[in-house]
């Protein structure tokens, strides 16, 4: 059993990792705290790729002898030569007398490696305080791993009768300018942003951060099109640095429009497909190859509805403004998946709510079950529809 202060200075290594909240990717946060003799003589977290690691970090920081004191680390302490040395190298060298970690690394490189190596160095070693929270931190890390497939959050604002634009495809402004900065807020804490080609030709939208002041790491941006419409002029094209733009397309797109794109400095995917059709599995494959861990879909309904399908969705990130629009062709969030009977639908738990003036935002995390959301073979086989268009 781990006592208080065992709770508490993993709370604090926990705190640490937080600070570099959307600097690590694609490694995870981590923080680091090292305590002697009832004292905390150091401290550290692992502040961005490429930089030391939380542990030895905190080791850097110590004023004193590390010999026999104890570590307090968010995540298993790495065993292999990557963009660092292996962090239990330091720990074994520094004589380490205790190490309490939150949780193991799923990272097939490390996957209890590092605690195998630490234990047959004589080093007492204990796994699973605040775990938890620690899986909550590294979400977007655990399902890149384990699930060999980004962390995906559905975003989208709508009004309070369900609609995400009129009948003639307006929808600026749903959301008041507070859910607005809230939702970049979330662009800046994701590897990439994910729309329709039916968003790009109605919306022309930058999908970029644009906060005052930010100079973090612009995401990525994602535009799944299926026959490759998308003006070569767009504004997601024109804004983005050469790399930072990838275009899922197929064998049916122009081979000059492919050739055009790529010399622009866009990375081109070209997946298979048939008709207007794109495959969203493989999508998804090339995405995870491609080192992308989260991804923030802002629609439209056909790549919400087709990411549901497939149980690609983990969290949503739903706005309500209080406004009311009617119509009869106005979109929902979510279209070609449904289910028919409400004890089917499915369920969000974590749920939070967050009022900004008149606009209310619900977040929570997609619960899935043998006997929810059965797919819908109408909506077809992890295939995105091209819908969405003008």
């Amino acid at each position: 059993m781990h006592s208080e202060v065992d709770k508490l200075h993993m709370k604090r290594a926990l705190d640490l990792a937080r600070r570099a909240r959307w600097r690590t990717s694609p490694n995870p946060m981590v923080g680091a705290v090292v305590v002697k003799d009832d004292r905390v003589i150091a401290e550290g977290w692992h502040r961005a790729t490429g930089q030391p690691h939380a542990e030895i970090e905190a080791f850097n920081n110590a004023a004193e002898p590390l010999a026999g004191a104890t570590l307090y680390i968010t995540l298993e302490p790495c065993c292999h030569h990557g963009r660092t040395p292996p962090c239990t190298d330091a720990i074994i060298a520094n004589r380490i007398g205790r190490v309490v970690a939150a949780a193991g690394d799923p990272n097939p490189l490390v996957a209890g490696g590092g605690f195998s190596r630490l234990r047959e160095a004589g080093i007492r070693t204990e796994v699973g305080l605040c775990g938890e929270e620690a899986l909550r931190l590294n979400e977007a890390f655990f399902t890149y791993h384990l699930k060999k497939r980004p962390f995906i959050i559905c975003k989208w604002a709508m009004t309070i009768d369900g609609k995400i634009a009129t009948d003639s495809g307006n929808s600026q402004w749903i959301s008041n300018e507070k859910s607005r900065n809230f939702a970049h807020q979330q662009r800046a804490r994701v590897d990439a942003v994910m729309v329709g080609i039916g968003t790009v030709l109605i919306d022309d939208p930058m999908l970029n951060v644009r906060l005052p002041g930010f100079d973090g790491r612009q995401p990525k941006r994602i535009i799944a099109d299926a026959t490759l419409r998308i003006p070569v002029r767009a504004r997601c094209l024109e804004s983005a640095q050469p790399g930072q733009c990838i275009i899922a397309t197929t064998e049916n797109a122009q081979p000059e429009k492919i050739e055009r794109l790529r010399k622009a400095g866009h990375h081109i995917l070209v997946l298979p497909g048939r008709r207007k059709l794109l495959d969203l599995a493989e999508l998804i494959r090339e995405l995870h190859l491609l080192e992308i861990q989260s991804i923030l879909s802002e629609g439209g309904s056909s790549l919400h509805g087709s990411l549901f399908q497939s149980r690609y969705v983990d969290k949503i990130l739903a706005f309500i403004a209080p406004k009311i629009v009617g119509g009869v062709t106005a979109k929902s969030p979510i279209s070609g998946w449904g289910i028919s009977n409400m004890s089917m639908a499915l369920t969000l738990t974590n749920v939070a709510f967050t009022q900004f003036d008149e606009d209310v935002c619900i977040e929570g995390y997609v619960s899935y079950s043998d006997t929810t959301a059965k797919p819908n073979p109408a909506a077809g086989n992890g295939i995105i529809e091209e819908i969405d268009s003008p």
